[in-house]
This record gives structure tokens, sequence and C-alpha cells, in this order.
């Protein structure tokens, strides 16, 4: 009469091979902590409303980028010009052999 519960055979044999196995990946390896400071992202595990965030950070930046560069090719070719009466207005440059 032991106190240990009795498991069928199937199950022993399955959790002594998982005994063996601590996590899966570089979390069951022995590291130093200086190791796992400068390298977090191999020790953590992910977490999706953080990378959803980063996500869609990187792709506003990327996309104020490209906004900046398409208004800017547009003002690369204006001007601000002065008419005989005074008036300043905004006109495309042009070339002499157009």
């Amino acid at each position: 009469m032991s106190s240990e519960p009795k498991e069928p055979s199937g199950m022993k044999a399955e959790s002594q091979k998982e005994k063996g196995f601590k996590t899966p990946g570089l979390r069951g390896v022995q590291t130093t902590t200086l190791f796992r400071a400068v390298n977090p992202e191999l020790f953590i595990k992910p977490n999706k409303p953080v990378m959803a965030f980063g996500l869609l950070t990187i792709s506003l930046c990327v996309g104020y980028l490209g906004y900046l560069h398409a208004t800017a090719d547009n003002q690369k070719d204006l001007y601000e010009a002065i008419d005989s009466e005074g008036v300043h207005y905004m006109r495309r440059k042009t070339s002499k052999w157009d």
C-alpha cells in the first residue's frame, strides 16, 4: 500500500521522457546572467500585443517617411515668383529647352 497514485504504464514512460527536457529552445540551456541580459529576445516568451504595437508603429513611421518624400518631390519644382505688380505666387520651374 503505497501513497503514490497508480498510473497506467504508458503514462510512466511518457513522464520520464518529459523529465529529461526542461524547456525547448534556449530557455533550458545553462547560460550566464550577462548573456541573458545582452540577448533577452532569446529567452523571453513572445508577447503578441507588444509585437502588434511595434508593427503598427514601424508601419506608421515608414508611411510618414513616404509622405515626407512625396511632398518634398512636389515642393522641389516650385519657387515663389513675383510679377510686375508685386504679387507673390508659386510657379513651377521650367526649362529653357521645353
